[in-house]
């Protein structure tokens, strides 16, 4: 038997496979196409203090192999998730990490503290890399200060594990790695999206409402390997990898890449099974190549 557990500072996962915040809604929208048992963890939905309706529409667009969205965190606030959504979830055997967003230092640390009250949420994601709100978001990311700001905030309120969510928007990741890691980070993910921007030729205006949006999907998954080994080689946390990965081999990248462990987002809207399959590559990958553990391959890449 293939050994496909691996650890997140603290946090036990059955796999390296989880699943991207905001590409998977609760889970349970899930249920219908896949064994949400199966999976090592999944990331619910940005979740922020108050109630959110997010950007004006258009908000979604269409590109060459990937696609951009401005949804702006919508949201019914961290009292909703408590009161409605956590019972609905809390017994589905998986580790279930909430992605926490805030327009303040203050909005962080609030969500956090109410989170850690959750018996069976073990973790948390700090998102300090949106790029679709005008507050907070990727305002805390692009500095080393913002980003140990928040981290520093909420490791002193949050005793669980504390992931660190990072943006590809910055001249070097590695800086911005090493400052929450510092900080007590337990752990990063990367990347968010990248920002970009689509123009309807015909009306000769922005196709979202926004202007700019966040670009995900197979077209970023060259940018997210290299920042993933980059930053694996910085910071002595594990990495958690994830932009555009859309298969078994897209995985294999990033876990040899330095990750321990990996989210699929994007991917999730075409073929809803796909985390089911990448799990199978994975202990497939492992029989063929000899490996008993996938501990083995995480940054065994050979340079």
């Amino acid at each position: 038997m293939v050994d496909l557990n691996v650890k997140i500072g603290e946090l036990e996962l059955k796999n390296p496979v989880m699943t991207a915040s905001g590409t998977f809604g609760y889970g349970s929208e899930f249920a219908d196409f896949i064994d949400l048992n199966r999976l090592g963890g999944f990331v619910v939905k940005g979740t922020t203090l108050h109630h959110r309706e997010g950007n004006d529409y258009p908000r979604m667009a269409e590109t060459p192999m990937g696609m951009l969205n401005a949804v702006g965190l919508q949201n019914k606030g961290v009292d909703y998730f408590i009161n409605h959504i956590y019972p609905e979830i809390k017994d589905i055997d998986s580790q279930i990490i909430v992605n926490v967003s805030g327009a303040s230092v203050a909005d962080y640390v609030a969500v956090a503290e109410k989170i850690a009250t959750l018996d069976k949420i073990n973790a948390i994601e700090v998102n300090i890399s949106c790029p679709n709100v005008k507050q907070g978001g990727m305002a805390f990311g692009t500095t080393t200060s913002g980003a140990s700001e928040v981290t520093k905030a909420i490791r002193q309120v949050y005793p669980k594990t504390l992931i660190v969510k990072l943006s590809p928007n910055v001249t070097d990741i590695t800086e911005i790695a090493r400052a929450v890691e510092s900080e007590g980070a337990d752990s990063v993910s990367l990347i968010n999206t990248l920002l970009g921007m689509a123009v309807d030729v015909e009306r000769q205006r922005p196709i979202l409402s926004t202007v700019t949006g966040g670009l995900s999907g197979p077209a970023v998954k060259p940018v997210a390997v290299r920042m993933v080994w980059q930053v694996s080689h910085a910071v002595k946390i594990p990495v958690i990898g994830l932009g555009g990965i859309s298969c078994g081999a897209d995985a294999m990248e990033f876990i040899l890449a330095g990750a321990s462990a990996i989210q699929v987002g994007t991917a999730n809207f075409f073929n809803p099974r796909v985390t089911m399959e990448i799990i199978d590559y994975l202990a497939d990958y492992c029989k063929r190549h000899g490996v008993c553990s996938i501990n083995e391959l995480i940054g065994a890449l050979k340079v």
